[in-house]
């Protein structure tokens, strides 16, 4: 917590540059095309500074904010002063059983040590039939290769991390009690790539096929009625 209180103001600085902004687009692409709530009540776990609690905002979601880090709430707040944001952690969520028709987590689990219980949460203030989209990055990647190194000599969050692979973090939802599960993965190319264009098209086509490789994941659940 104390890390990414220290950081928050330039984790929010990432997404105003070129790689940020292509690495945020594609993500968000893919998160979206997944999510088949169009409405209703969200909780964005981990939001950070606001990032998807914005675009959830946008598109029409009664959203709701949290994460650990005081810092990243402050910024999340200046966004977005119309939307609760609450300091609290995921393995208690401050919410009564079946709140929220969808439960969003995007880069939070790589940073927590019970995924099970955190999983137990999300399972238990979702609403009958409400899905849950986890966002990670990919341990198997070309991209994770590149960022475990590179904190070998700078200090960065993902020093800090644990990352899954798709059918880690499948396996985890289903033992929670999540069914429907699936998964898929985008950017195939580290950060250092300088092709972006070729990089888009190939993430487009092989966002299923190339899922085990992709350094972005995103798994997908519904909670049994």
């Amino acid at each position: 917590m104390e890390y990414f209180d220290k950081i928050a103001p330039r984790y929010d600085e990432w997404y105003k540059t070129k790689v940020g902004r292509y690495v945020d687009k594609t993500e968000k692409r893919l998160v979206f095309s997944m999510i088949k709530t169009k409405s209703g009540k969200a909780l964005d776990l981990g939001c950070g500074t606001g990032n998807y609690t914005l675009e959830l905002y946008k598109r029409g979601f009664e959203v709701v904010g949290v994460d650990v880090s005081e810092e990243m709430l402050k910024i999340a707040r200046k966004k977005l002063p119309n939307v609760k944001f609450i300091r609290a952690d995921a393995y208690s969520l401050p919410f009564e059983d079946n709140t929220f028709d969808l439960v969003l987590s995007i880069t939070m689990f790589e940073f927590i040590h019970r995924p099970e219980k955190a999983l137990g949460e999300i399972y238990r203030v979702l609403k009958p039939g409400g899905e849950a989209i986890i966002g990670t990055m990919n341990g198997r990647s070309l991209w994770f290769l590149f960022k475990r190194l590179k904190s070998l000599f700078v200090e960065t969050a993902y020093r800090y991390a644990r990352f899954y692979t798709p059918r880690e973090l499948e396996r985890l939802m289903k033992e929670v009690g999540f069914r429907d599960v699936e998964s898929r993965g985008i950017i195939y190319f580290p950060s250092f790539f300088p092709f972006l264009g070729l990089a888009e098209k190939l993430d487009q086509k092989f966002s299923d096929k190339l899922k085990n490789f992709g350094a972005f994941i995103v798994v997908r659940g519904v909670k049994g009625d």
